[in-house]
């Protein structure tokens, strides 16, 4: 680890009205040292809090209507993303890697001081050369990522999420299989965690760094008990 900034976190979140982007919007908010928190919606999140601000935008291909908004910011969590089921290669990859690149690049040019955690996926192919085409595709994305200059990249690849009860963006087959949560954490714990853990992870690796940039389950959990 590294040693810990006194600086306050101000984090730009993408996502927030899926099940992931809402679960780390959800720890940025709780957390003493998060001091401002910007989304990006295409449509209103519904959260109401002293600590945020939103701004409605329609095209993340083109920044360019509110690129003087995304400067002064010290971390991004990225949570924005797209299923490959049904998919042809050229439209995921138009999804998640070219919109996901535009919006890091734009930020890199305004905030050399940044955090970037990306969400991808466990399984995520690093080669770009594997027969998912989804995992080639993030694992692209994942390498361009840690080649912009930023402060420091860091790709998430979780499996399972539990995300917290009440949440408003939870998948409804979740619904059906939560409740065998506890028993892979007990018995696979590998392949599972919170989705208050990734969000408490990111904050944390934004304060204090990680020794890896690729973190997998295991390393999520445990970059979430840091502090």
């Amino acid at each position: 680890m590294n040693a810990k900034s006194n600086a306050p976190i101000r984090a730009i979140v993408t996502g927030v009205t899926g099940m992931v982007g809402e679960g780390v919007l959800d720890e940025c908010l709780q957390h003493p040292q998060v001091e401002a928190v910007l989304v990006i919606n295409r449509k209103p999140c519904g959260v109401v809090h002293p600590k945020l601000k939103e701004i409605i935008h329609p095209d993340f291909f083109d920044l360019s209507a509110i690129e003087d908004q995304l400067s002064g910011y010290n971390a991004c969590y990225f949570c924005l993303g797209v299923s490959s089921i049904g998919m042809k290669e050229p439209e995921y990859y138009k999804l998640t890697y070219t919109l996901t690149l535009n919006v890091a690049q734009t930020l890199s040019k305004r905030n050399s001081d940044m955090t970037f955690c990306y969400v991808s996926g466990a399984s995520t192919d690093s080669t770009e050369k594997g027969k998912q085409m989804w995992a080639r595709v993030k694992g692209k994305t994942e390498n361009d990522l840690m080649k912009l200059p930023f402060k420091q990249v860091f790709a998430f690849r979780p499996g399972f999420m539990l995300a917290a009860k009440g949440a408003k963006n939870t998948p409804s087959f979740y619904k059906y299989i939560s409740w065998m949560y506890p028993f892979f954490r007990k018995f696979f714990p590998a392949l599972v965690c919170t989705l208050a853990e990734v969000g408490q992870a990111m904050i944390n690796i934004t304060l204090y760094g990680f020794e890896k940039h690729i973190l997998e389950v295991k390393d999520i959990v445990a970059a979430a008990k840091e502090g």
